[in-house]
């Protein structure tokens, strides 16, 4: 009890800022993440000059390790392209690659589900196409796609773990510099490990229920 005292409980302040800064990493990667997804989708199935390019960028960020991918953009980019700067920024980058080709695929799936029959009738009415897919096309694949996207965001949330190794402060990080303080890894780990097995049941559950509010509310909609 006393080791949980004062390697877990009197260095909470230490659990919590590696834990903000993991919020953090996870909530950029994220974001670029669908947005990128969503990009390589829309260009794989309506850009055909690009397709073969697009088709290479999915399955290599599928098939390489996050831990590859990390290295890769933290070592090797900034002698590339003199970017990124700093660990946090390789992070996001890295964890968002991989993520961007998954969800590309299940943006595409989600796309060509739609019946072509609602672009014409969008046609009919005069929607420009631009239009057409924010208003009519957008909203159906995501509603579509948000169990993948919440599934999604928790392998995000696993894999950040690994951000430590290129020096960002996140929660793992921090739990291992107290490691290497005392060399008692028990308490310190478990509690590492409760802290994402927490947040990752609760982001899950919470994304769940938003998605499937989300799917029964407008999905009946769109049907009526």
């Amino acid at each position: 009890m006393n080791n949980w005292q004062r390697m877990v409980w009197d260095q909470r302040e230490l659990f919590l800022q590696g834990f903000s800064v993991t919020l953090q990493v996870c909530g950029v990667a994220f974001v670029c993440a669908l947005a990128g997804g969503l990009l390589l989708a829309l260009l794989r199935v309506r850009v055909a000059l690009l397709r073969p390019l697009v088709i290479f960028l999915i399955e290599f960020f599928r098939a390489t390790p996050v831990l590859v991918q990390l290295l890769w953009v933290n070592y090797v980019w900034p002698e590339l392209f003199g970017w990124p700067n700093t660990f946090f920024t390789a992070a996001c980058v890295a964890l968002a690659l991989q993520s961007s080709g998954y969800l590309a695929e299940t943006f595409r799936g989600a796309l060509e589900a739609i019946p072509r029959g609602q672009f014409e009738a969008a046609g009919s009415l005069g929607l420009s196409r631009t239009r057409t897919f924010l208003r009519i096309v957008l909203p159906q694949m995501l509603l579509d796609a948000a169990p993948s996207i919440g599934n999604q965001f928790t392998v995000i949330v696993k894999s950040s773990a690994l951000v430590s190794v290129i020096a960002v402060p996140d929660l793992m990080f921090e739990s291992q510099k107290l490691v290497n303080r005392w060399y008692e890894p028990i308490e310190i780990l478990t509690a590492t490990a409760a802290i994402y097995i927490g947040f990752i049941f609760l982001m899950s559950w919470g994304l769940a229920r938003v998605a499937g509010a989300l799917r029964r509310r407008f999905g009946l909609a769109m049907n009526n």
